[in-house]
């Protein structure tokens, strides 16, 4: 089929840019491999959206996400997002998708979160991307310039190759219910499939958090950028057995503190001026440490010393009710915590429009490298990022339009055309391995002897799973699994090739200096 955009996943940056662009009288596309379109990072996320808080500025907001990134950001980008930012989210969520953020006494509510001099946070409850996902996805449903297909999973970028620069024309997926292959050809190609923070065995993001759109964009010949700097959310749920969902950052911002089990605060030592609300970065690995110094499996949160009962079940309903039904009553119990894989800073490299390397692919949101991280991802700023972008780059379509691209059958990329499943279990023991090896190798803290001893795992396995790839039934497992691979070879080896500790990229070897 043919169509003027096709976009590739539908959290809130995929959703803005369709939105934008079908506002604009685009013909839009918009696929998600999940047979749910609600289901994405988005609908996981706890804590709420930057906005501008009381007393606020733009400056004060720039220096805040460039102390959180250790300097490394890019400075257009984070200017853009702090200038830009709260009037998107007005126009495009409050106005447009009609989210009721919380309000006090009629005027909005700010949470602090670590990282952020002053309480600038926009929430609803402890649920704030359920309601922006749920509004975005009943947006997308109703434009008449949009075709949602849920339940579709991309497998390659069709890609000509031109003098200068590769130009992308759509992409080729796949039907996971009924196993049809169909070509997407598109005048513009955005992706907008998220990060890849669930190829690590502990991680607070959904399956599907496999890196599919960064390995497509990497094979299609875009540049990346910054893939070594892997988020590591410090408290994500901790109690053994129990999945490590997140505990969100909006917990310590209302007064929770990190313990141990005897109650015994620790932040304070390690970072004085910030205590508990330090950058993410500092955070976990100070908790790694007491995990590591005391040989404990986790450490706690206290929140029931800093909240009333009362006022944490109305604050915290969704938090205290899951907490609950694992046996712990944020109410009156310590919450066991540790770190878990949250959230990639690096990804496909795109410019200050979302413009890739490769001619009408752009990228946006969490898959996309715009540099405004740089090496650690200040909280609540990812949401902020995908409305700011996925408005520039459908802007950007809109003003440098030269009409849709005819099908060309001609440059159809290799997909899988065989009939044999792969020998049982062979997707979910490589996958587990991959996971293993990423955390144990190329987590929160890493060795050249480690990331060396992980790209050799991976070599290994590469021959084994492109073979099932080319040779199998087109499936979305293998297609996972095939993306989660490239994507784990892609950050150890820029993991072992950055051997300075900086934001959370940190190296456990001493930088040799000379003299």
């Amino acid at each position: 089929m043919c169509t003027d955009v096709v976009v590739i996943g539908c959290g809130i940056a995929g959703s803005v840019a369709a939105l934008r662009l079908a506002d604009l009288g685009f013909q839009v596309a918009v696929l998600t491999r999940a047979d749910d379109p609600h289901e994405s990072n988005t609908y996981y996320a706890q804590g709420g959206i930057v906005y501008r808080g009381y007393g606020d500025t733009p400056d004060l907001l720039a220096k805040d996400i460039v102390r959180a990134g250790d300097g490394l950001n890019d400075p257009r980008a984070v200017a853009l997002l702090a200038e830009l930012g709260p009037k998107l989210v007005k126009s495009m969520l409050v106005e447009r998708a009609g989210i009721a953020f919380d309000r006090d006494n009629g005027a909005l509510a700010f949470a602090r979160e670590g990282g952020h001099t002053v309480a600038r946070i926009l929430h609803v409850g402890d649920a704030t991307g359920q309601a922006i996902q749920r509004a975005l996805i009943t947006q997308l449903r109703a434009h008449p310039n949009i075709a949602l297909y849920p339940g579709w999973t991309a497998l390659e970028l069709i890609v000509k190759e031109e003098r200068k620069h590769p130009r992308c024309l759509g992409a080729v997926a796949l039907n996971r219910d009924g196993g049809e292959v169909r070509a997407f050809w598109a005048g513009r190609t955005v992706l907008a499939t998220g990060g890849f923070a669930a190829i690590f065995a502990r991680t607070t993001n959904p399956a599907g958090a496999r890196g599919d759109g960064l390995a497509m964009a990497a094979r299609a010949g875009a540049q990346v950028a910054h893939l070594e700097y892997v988020q590591f959310h410090p408290t994500a749920f901790a109690l053994p057995g129990a999945p490590s969902f997140l505990i969100s950052e909006a917990v310590r911002g209302a007064g929770a503190r990190l313990v141990h089990a005897d109650g015994s605060p620790f932040m304070r030592r390690y970072a004085p001026e910030w205590g508990d609300l330090a950058p993410r970065d500092v955070v976990a690995r100070a908790i790694f440490h007491e995990m590591r110094q005391h040989q404990l499996p986790h450490v706690y949160l206290d929140v029931c010393s800093a909240m009333p009962a009362e006022a944490i079940k109305a604050r915290f309903p969704n938090l205290y009710a899951t907490c609950l039904r694992h046996g712990v009553d944020m109410t009156c119990d310590l919450v066991p915590v540790a770190p878990a894989a949250h959230y990639t800073c690096g990804g496909v490299l795109c410019d200050e429009w979302g413009r890739t390397t490769v001619r009408g692919l752009y990228a946006v949101g969490e898959v996309a490298c715009t540099g405004l991280h740089g090496a650690n991802r200040l909280a609540s700023t990812s949401l902020l990022e995908g409305v700011v972008w996925g408005t520039r780059v459908a802007d950007h379509i809109s003003r440098t339009w030269t009409g849709a691209i005819p099908s060309d059958e001609a440059l159809m990329p290799p997909v899988p055309t065989g009939t044999q499943p792969p020998p049982e279990g062979f997707v979910d023991l490589h996958t587990a391995l991959i996971r293993r090896t990423m955390w144990a190798q190329v987590g929160l803290v890493r060795s050249r002897a480690g990331l060396e001893e992980a790209l050799a795992i991976f070599h290994q396995l590469r021959p084994d799973v492109e073979a099932a790839y080319r040779h199998g039934v087109p499936d979305d497992g293998l297609v996972g699994l095939r993306n989660m691979l490239q994507v784990a070879i892609l950050v150890t080896q820029a993991a072992l090739e950055n051997p300075n500790s900086r934001g959370c990229h940190f190296r456990a070897e001493p930088v040799a200096t000379s003299g």
